[in-house]
Formats: structure tokens, sequence, C-alpha cells
């Protein structure tokens, strides 16, 4: 059966978003909203499979909807919403505990990289956390899902379950979701390690850009980013062994919404003092902006409040006869 296109997305309330966030997510949703109908939600659910502080957390997730915003999505024409305000989720969500596997789960490498050598002390939420993310996005059927590189093993989980929920019940319901991946930048990494993601829990803050961050800091993080001595190359290939430099170069890219080859034209045989110049430029014209619009809608709480009330209730429009006619496929109702 045919199902109406319709993208789904979050992002963890976990902190200021930085631009690993921005650059890999929210600079796409911005894109896809002129082609399809998008749901955008703040995923607070998620962030508490991990110890959080609740005054936070509150905190954070209105400074995710100001930045969704500010950044460009608009939330008059598309869904933005917390997902811990729509039940269809958890409900959803229990129904795939008892459709997915233990051994699904424990082939997921996200989960083992999380919980390193602690598996046995770490909440089941980080582990069932992928049958909670495959219910946020078939709680509204949805059949396009921008994903990372790291995520692209959770979608695929998301559509093996999709299909056994069906196959279990003799029916043809949920779709199997197909993933968005865009850009030069999908996978952002630390300006201090380039093996490992730009991340909000670094302890460096020379690490990553924060979408808050005023110009000059911007400027002094980028130009401590570590790099290389040695002279720009003229290929990718030659930037595979020095993870920090192509780290560089992808971002600049992404920022100037072009490929890497075109970039590498313009500065091989250049120092990376150049392309470190110019990629500060580049990132204050595209932070500055969204850095003053945050601000602003911090500063009028009540309004963020609201647009969030009225995302649920669009969010709960679609999703309560979902979870409704599921409840009938399983028995419930």
């Amino acid at each position: 059966m045919p199902f109406e296109k319709l993208v789904f997305s979050g992002v963890q309330p976990t902190g200021t978003l930085h631009l690993g966030n921005y650059l890999g997510a929210i600079k796409n949703f911005v894109d896809l909203q002129k082609n399809y109908n998008c749901v955008y939600c703040v995923v607070d659910q998620h962030a508490i499979t991990v110890d959080q502080n609740p005054n936070e957390l509150r905190s954070s997730i209105l400074e995710v909807l100001a930045s969704f915003i500010a950044a460009g999505v608009d939330h008059k024409k598309q869904i933005i919403f917390q997902q811990s305000s729509v039940p269809a989720h958890s409900q959803l969500a229990w129904i795939f505990n008892c459709v997915s596997r233990i051994g699904w789960l424990n082939r997921m490498t996200q989960f083992k990289d999380k919980a390193g050598k602690n598996k046995e002390n770490v909440s089941v939420g980080l582990m069932v956390y992928p049958n909670l993310m495959a219910a946020d996005i078939l709680a509204y059927r949805a059949t396009h899902v921008p994903v990372g590189d790291d995520q692209k093993q959770h979608l695929e989980l998301c559509r093996d379950i999709a299909q056994k929920f069906n196959n279990d019940f003799g029916v043809e319901f949920f779709p199997q979701p197909e993933p968005l991946i865009y850009g030069q930048a999908t996978r952002v990494m630390s300006l201090r390690d380039g093996t490992k993601k730009m991340s909000k829990s670094d302890p460096s803050d020379y690490s990553r850009i924060l979408l808050t961050d005023e110009d000059e800091v911007i400027s002094s993080k980028i130009k401590k980013a570590k790099s290389d001595s040695e002279l720009i190359p003229d290929t990718i290939d030659k930037l595979q062994s020095k993870p920090e430099c192509l780290n560089l170069v992808n971002i600049l890219s992404a920022s100037l919404n072009q490929n890497s080859e075109a970039t590498l034209n313009s500065y091989a045989g250049k120092e990376y003092s150049s392309l470190k110049s110019d990629l500060a430029s580049a990132l204050i014209e595209i932070i500055h902006p969204i850095r003053v619009e945050i601000k602003n809608l911090l500063n009028n709480k009540d309004e963020l409040n609201k647009i969030l009330q009225s995302g649920t209730e669009k969010a709960s429009e679609i999703a309560n006869p979902v979870i409704d006619e599921v409840y009938k496929i399983v028995g419930f109702k």
C-alpha cells in the first residue's frame, strides 16, 4: 500500500547544540521542509537513558526548540514538539519491545560504544533506545528519516521491526522508512581528535563550536583546531590519514554547500592557516544570526512553550489514530 510521504527526525536536548548538530541535522531539516511535510521532535525521553539534571533538561528542551527556529525551521508549517508530551511514543515503544529481539539489540554498535565495559550496569533504557526510536518514527508512519552515518544501523532496526510487526499480525500497516543522507559533513568530528564525533560531552571546549559561541570564540577555536604542518594536499585520498585535516575540509565544504574536491581545488598547496581563516569567517557568517535569534527567542520562554504545546496537539492528531489502530491489531481493543 502507498504511504503518504512524511519526514521524521529528532534531536536530544542534552546541552547547547553544536556545529555537528547544525551541519549534520538542523541544516538539512530546513532544506527538507521545502519538499516534505516534516515532524521534528525534541527527544527528551531518549535523553534520560543516561543521568540528567532535571532543571538543565527542561532548559535544554527550550534551547533546542529555539535553535530549530533560529536556524530556519518554520514551526507554523512544520510540526515541532516535545517527545514526552505525546504518549503514543511510549505506548508504541512497549509494543515494539515485544516485537524486537534481544539479538537485534545486542548487535547495535552504538550501545556497545556507549556502554563500554560497564554493560551490566547501564540502564535498560540505553539498550532498548533503538526500539523507542522506531516508535518515534512509526508513530507517524514516517516514510523518510534524515540520518547520519552513526544512525543508519538504528534505522535498519526500525525497518526490521516494522516488517516483523506487519508479518506477525498479517497486516501492511507500517512503512519501511528510507534514510536521507545529505552533504559533506553528515558526521562532524571533534576539532581536537578527528576520529571522534563532535560532542557536547567532550571535556575540552575547544573540541566543538556551539551555536551560541561568540564570533571571537569561534575564531579562536578554529585557529587552535588540530591540523598539520604540511601543505594542504590536492586529493581527498591524501587526507585520509589525517582525520583532523579532513574534518576541517569537510566542515568548510558543508558550510559553503560544495563538495570536498572543490574545496581542495581552492586550497591545495597552501598552509592550513589559510583554510582555517576562511573557515572561521564562514562559520561566523552562519552562526552569528542563529546565535542572536536563539538569545531573542529564549527571552520569551512563554512563547516557546506555546509553540511546543501547539506542536504536541498537531503531533497527537497524527499519532493517536495510529496507536489506536495498533491496539486493535494486537488485540488490546
